[in-house]
């Protein structure tokens, strides 16, 4: 067993997480400790004004400083870590076009923390003709059977309900011998999740988010709005697939004539019908929807899933897990496959054309 950092900066622009595991890149032998470091509003900023660059873009080197800094700093306060996999910052994603970008240099991080790095995911599984996205089923596979073995979920399909700046969903059979096994996950990305609300929370209140989903349980959603953001040709598109954090831009625009309450409980509704809608993607209905990432802690959001999806929705620590930290954790346990080998994507989670060890690997100097 190894004990691995996974660290994450998600396309929420809010901070960087890291958290400890131990694994041996195929099952869980168990969780550390955590932390996270918020961006500054400086910092914040910088990120934001470099979204949708590559890297000739104008912004990319300072966002990259931010990135490698900010995740060395944290690193520091975990010196029991033998492994680092760093995700980096993706400022864009285009999987048919110019590939995937994650800002930050895994082997500059080798240097500043002495350790090695595991980094640049996508990339691989991208030039192979994948989605480059979602990464984290396969470790969602091997959370539902650790989940299992310690008696929190029946064995019997489950749904982990990833909700970032975009949401990714992930139906894995946990007793499939192993994540890429025929017929033991399915994911794809469902579409835009915090991502907009924080936004117009920005924008229009200078806050960095709904805090607890006030907002919008206060405001009366505008259905034709909804309507029109479901016709999208994206939730006809046979997954897997995934999308760029402003692939939905024309949402901003479609609330603008809106309160900030009606705004923000819009911006919602959207959120969980772009759920529902990829329901019909799914093997077989799953028993439970396991939500994890930051919107579980919007209660309008969870609300609004619980009425719209045909399962029992649940915060992903009802089996045991911490859905703050799933997604760091999901980068320690890939960095632990990559470094053995072990493929870390697949045809039925990014679409590539057979299972791919994705990623680089920077040893210390």
């Amino acid at each position: 067993m190894i004990r691995a950092l996974g660290m994450m900066s998600g396309t929420s622009l809010d901070g960087v997480d890291a958290a400890m595991i131990e694994t041996d890149g195929v099952r869980i032998d168990g969780f550390g400790r955590s932390a996270y470091r918020a961006y500054s509003d400086n910092e914040a900023a910088v990120l934001h004004g470099a979204l949708g660059q590559w890297q000739d873009g104008p912004n990319v080197a300072e966002a990259a400083e931010i990135s490698q800094s900010s995740h060395a700093a944290l690193a520091e306060s975990f010196p029991e870590a033998e492994l680092i996999g760093f995700h980096g910052q993706t400022l864009a994603h285009d999987p048919g076009g110019r590939g995937t970008h994650q800002a930050g240099d895994g082997a500059a991080l080798a240097r500043a923390t002495g350790r090695p790095v595991v980094w640049d995911f996508r990339s691989e599984d991208v030039r192979q003709g994948g989605e480059g996205a979602p990464l984290a089923p396969f470790f969602h596979w091997a959370c539902a059977e650790w989940a299992v073995g310690q008696g929190h979920l029946p064995v019997a399909p489950v749904a982990f309900l990833n909700l970032g700046g975009v949401g990714n969903i992930t139906w894995v059979d946990p007793s499939a011998p192993a994540p890429e096994a025929p017929g033991a996950c399915l994911a794809f990305d469902t579409g835009p999740a915090n991502a907009p609300i924080n936004d117009l929370m920005r924008a229009r209140l200078r806050q960095s988010h709904d805090r607890g989903g006030a907002l919008a349980a206060s405001g009366r959603v505008d259905p034709a709005v909804v309507s029109e953001f479901l016709r999208h040709p994206y939730f006809d598109r046979v997954p897997p697939k995934s999308l760029d954090r402003d692939a939905f831009a024309g949402l901003a625009p479609a609330v603008a004539p809106l309160s900030d309450a009606d705004a923000a409980a819009t911006l919602v509704a959207a959120l969980a019908g772009s759920v529902a809608a990829g329901f019909r993607w799914l093997p077989e209905t799953p028993g439970t929807v396991l939500v994890c990432g930051g919107g579980r802690h919007n209660g309008a959001i969870m609300a609004a899933l619980r009425q719209a999806l045909p399962a029992l929705v649940q915060p992903v620590e009802s089996a045991g897990l911490d859905g703050d930290m799933l997604e760091a954790q999901a980068f320690g346990w890939l960095a632990v496959r990559v470094l053995r080998g072990l493929p870390t994507s697949g045809p039925s989670t990014t679409g590539a054309p057979a299972p791919i060890c994705g990623g680089r690997i920077s040893q210390r100097r």
